[in-house]
């Protein structure tokens, strides 16, 4: 009778999710994928980028990584983790398909495989004399590689080697690099600043699509068509604090079901519960890195039904909204911290925050001077929420796995 009582209970599940499973799978099937419209600048997926889509690329790509430059550098004290920060997106010639690399060539200037995307104004490249189009021959002591033969293999590896080459230097230390400018070697030395560890990239193809893994924080291109600075540092903000809090790794250790079952029971509410705790400390990150924290709230009323960024931390649920009744706090609901301390070790640097005040903590790691510890973070992505593969010709870094 017991086992019979289990039969029929596991039956019922199946057949209340089935209708929803047969409309996704139709619906599937029936709207095809979104081609890239990056400004209104991307080509049909048959064709190559025209030059106007790479300029396009650059304004969204500078602005994505000026507000990710305020927000790593404002909030250095709230993090346990840290990396130089320059204000330098980079990118690779091989990360464009071989039929878009011509073009890139005539936009960015590429005189080896790696090249300075943009630079953020003020930041410390923009001090050191780096411009948007050098390319770049030495970094941190090492060389990079030549340009390479112009139909090689469309990958990421060399742009996120560099990424990682600056992220393993100390943190505030100054970076030696030189670039090729028409030909002309330049040596540069970029005051780096302390920054929480994070890179941004936009995600081409992908809608308003938003996702970290705890290392990179990728956000959806149509962002960055009619959104504002102040709204899409809402999303960036959000999904940093999923990196700080390091909620990938806490959701992993709870051992949480992802996909179908992601939204039920135990795995629901642990996923609410990062997502509540994103929200709250972004207003916090928000705050300290000048951005006007009451942003937030009125961005999830009006926006944040059009947005996945809910889907951010591993379920595909709707997002909470303001006034619904939060979940039980993380001590009673997710292990500790990897380090098994309630709040990560932090160092007593502030960074550049824009107001000359300290850095604003929330309740949970306010009280948490240099030397004490800070509160914990973790994430990890749905198959629903995981970013598309676009069109764009640039091949981007993959989506955390689920």
């Amino acid at each position: 009778m017991r086992l019979k009582a289990v039969y029929q209970g596991c039956m019922s599940i199946v057949m209340r999710l089935l209708p929803a499973v047969l409309l996704s799978a139709g619906a599937a099937s029936a709207v095809p994928p979104p081609s890239v419209s990056l400004a209104g600048a991307a080509p049909a997926p048959a064709e190559a980028p025209p030059r106007a889509f790479f300029e396009a690329l650059r304004a969204a790509d500078l602005r994505l990584a000026t507000i990710g430059y305020r927000l790593t550098s404002a909030n250095a004290a709230l993090c346990d983790r840290l990396q130089p920060q320059i204000g330098m997106p980079i990118h690779a010639l091989n990360q464009y398909n071989a039929d878009a690399r011509p073009n890139a060539i005539g936009v960015f200037g590429f005189e080896t495989r790696l090249g300075v995307e943009a630079v953020v104004a003020d930041g410390p490249a923009a001090r050191a004399g780096v411009r948007s189009g050098d390319s770049i021959q030495l970094l941190a002591g090492k060389r990079q590689p030549g340009i390479g033969a112009t139909d090689a293999v469309e990958t990421p590896a060399d742009r996120d080697a560099a990424e990682a080459l600056i992220a393993a230097q100390p943190p505030g230390a100054p970076i030696a690099m030189t670039v090729l400018r028409d030909g002309r070697a330049v040596t540069v030395s970029i005051p780096a600043v302390a920054g929480c560890r994070s890179r941004f990239e936009i995600l081409l193809g992908s809608g308003l699509d938003a996702s970290a893994d705890g290392a990179v924080v990728q956000i959806g291109e149509k962002y960055f068509e009619g959104y504002s600075d102040a709204e899409i540092a809402v999303i960036v903000a959000h999904e940093l604090a999923h990196n700080i809090l390091r909620h990938r790794d806490r959701l992993d250790a709870a051992k949480i079901s992802r996909g179908l079952m992601a939204e039920l029971g135990r795995n629901g509410r642990l996923i609410r519960q990062t997502e509540d705790e994103a929200d709250r400390l972004s207003v916090y990150l928000l705050a300290n890195a000048g951005y006007d924290p009451r942003s937030a709230p009125q961005f999830w009323r009006e926006k944040g039904a059009r947005s996945t960024a809910a889907c951010s931390a591993a379920a595909p649920m709707p997002r909470p909204r303001p006034g619904r009744q939060r979940s039980t706090p993380s001590s009673r609901t997710l292990p500790a911290a990897p380090n098994g301390r309630s709040c990560p070790p932090t160092s007593s640097r502030s960074g550049p925050s824009r107001s000359a005040s300290r850095p604003v903590a929330p309740p949970a790691v306010r009280g948490c001077a240099a030397g004490r510890a800070r509160s914990p973070a973790y994430r990890a992505p749905s198959s629903r929420c995981a970013p598309r593969a676009g069109s764009s010709g640039r091949r981007r870094d993959r989506p955390a796995r689920p």
